[in-house]
């Protein structure tokens, strides 16, 4: 059980409704695409609308990580110790997850 020490508030809580309004218009790209493949529409027409949903959710996979970087890692780097290094194995590791896909 966490302590009230180690409650942190996420770094992307100052725009958390506006990450949430962007999920939401994703997820409605996504019903679209479903639709589109349902009605069978043109490949080229569903690869265009598949290519708009991957940069929307790059995006915000992109200002996650950045909220990231400027809350949590500089919070751990200022507080030194193991959790510095976990902080920036794990942002690291989110770049190197976001590169490949």
């Amino acid at each position: 059980m966490e302590s009230t020490q180690d409650v942190r508030r996420q770094g992307y809580i100052r725009r958390k409704d506006d990450y949430l309004n962007r999920l939401r218009r994703i997820e409605g790209q996504a019903r679209g695409l479903q639709r589109m493949v349902e009605d069978e529409k043109y490949c080229i027409d569903i690869l265009t609308q598949v290519s708009a949903a991957t940069k929307a959710l790059q995006s915000v996979a992109l200002g996650l990580l950045e909220e990231h970087l400027r809350h949590c890692v500089v919070q751990a780097a200022e507080a030194g110790g193991r959790d510095a290094e976990d902080k920036v194995r794990e942002a690291s590791d989110a770049v190197a997850r976001l590169v490949r896909s």
